[in-house]
């Protein structure tokens, strides 16, 4: 398969989870962001909205994390809201909530109804500080989660604080693909055992985990617990940003020797003794080595340095910003983003050879599919609740 035709059956294809019902009770975050993806692959998600919309505020036409989905709402405090969501979860394969502790048992739809009601039921529950511990019932967001796994700490430069990077790899790395691959473990499981679980993901769990490797450099003395002194935390002149002279960024990663010997010609550093092959890997001169690699970079722009490296193995990319990725001709080839209502975004990932995953709808506005959803799941209450008839 080609990368454009792999780019337009992305486009259009249902996905290998064709099948899968999952019942979302909305909220905002990772549990979301897992819902979406589950939705991307081919599941039917069913996002039970609240009467007022989401706490961030973002029109439901430009939420993207909801697209792929269908909405219905229901005020999960009124007479009736338990009972109605028991039965969704009756027809479903998934539910995911990301509620603090205890609030999804106070509103009558925590794990121990649903599953009585469906013991096939996967229950994911999504959290930063995961369903026990001294912080479980404790307000949270990314950057705190991030802060107390030690995963903070090694962002940024030496000098000044650590750099908060957006909520990719608390909310979405440590917490929704965690989920996600719990859910889809647990999914297995079912089809082996016929029992259904809880899967509790924690951000702070999915977030120590991601560091493994580190944990283990660390522990054999192959890793300092500093900033910018490492091989991968920029610390290291041949894995590092570097300014252009036009104020732009080039991001160096010549690790191997190779690839490192073809970024000493290229960047016209041959003669320099700190570059020297058998010197390079040694710390101590790695101040030295950053600072003339900076002052390299500093004497051209970020377009004439790409010029420099494009098409060579020496590992060095610009640095684009949200706006120039989708037109990079790469990932233009490839339909790593791609278009849909008008709004730019990126594709479904992974890919598959034979059910490929696609954007069918986009964001699911609040309550719009009510009718749909309690025709095909065979659940005529759901238009009785939203109509006000309970």
């Amino acid at each position: 398969m080609t990368a454009a035709s792999a780019a337009g059956s992305a486009a259009t294809g249902e996905g290998p989870l064709t099948g899968v019902r999952v019942v979302e009770l909305g909220g905002i975050g990772p549990g979301p962001f897992a819902a979406m993806l589950l939705a991307d692959l081919g599941a039917d998600v069913v996002r039970v909205d609240r009467p007022g919309g989401a706490a961030l505020g973002l029109p439901p036409a430009a939420d993207v994390v909801n697209r792929n989905k269908r909405s219905v709402v229901i005020d999960l405090k009124a007479p009736g809201a338990a009972a109605l969501v028991l039965a969704l979860a009756e027809r479903a394969d998934v539910l995911i909530e990301g509620f603090r502790p205890g609030v999804a048992e106070r509103l009558g739809v925590g794990p121990e109804p649903c599953l009585d009601r469906n013991p096939r039921l996967v229950y994911g529950r999504m959290t930063g500080w995961g369903q026990e511990g001294p912080l479980a019932r404790r307000a949270g967001h990314d950057l705190g989660y991030l802060a107390l796994t030690g995963a903070l700490a090694m962002t940024g430069p030496a000098q000044g604080p650590p750099a908060a990077p957006a909520n990719l790899l608390g909310d979405y790395a440590g917490g929704s693909l965690y989920l996600v691959t719990g859910v889809l473990a647990a999914l297995r499981a079912v089809g082996t055992t016929g029992r259904g679980q809880v899967v509790d993901a924690a951000v702070v769990d999915g977030v120590a985990h991601l560091s493994t490797l580190v944990h283990g450099m660390l522990a054999a003395g192959a890793w300092q617990d500093r900033r910018e002194a490492n091989l991968l935390d920029g610390g290291c002149p041949y894995y590092r940003v570097y300014a252009t002279a036009d104020g732009g960024h080039m991001a160096v990663a010549a690790l191997e020797p190779r690839f490192w010997a073809e970024f000493v010609r290229l960047a016209g550093l041959a003669d320099d003794p700190a570059a020297d092959q058998d010197r390079r890997t040694d710390p101590a001169v790695w101040p030295a080595l950053r600072a003339r690699i900076a002052e390299r970079f500093a004497t051209r722009t970020r377009a004439e340095w790409t010029r420099v490296f494009e098409g060579t193995d020496a590992c060095v990319e610009p640095v684009l910003t949200l706006g120039e990725a989708p037109r990079h001709p790469h990932l233009a080839a490839r339909g790593t983003f791609t278009e849909h209502g008008g709004v730019r975004q990126p594709a479904p990932a992974p890919r598959f050879s034979a059910t490929p995953a696609g954007i069918r709808r986009g964001p699911s506005l609040p309550g719009a599919d009510t009718e749909g959803v309690a025709r095909d799941w065979d659940l005529p209450e759901l238009t009785r609740h939203e109509s006000g008839d309970r």
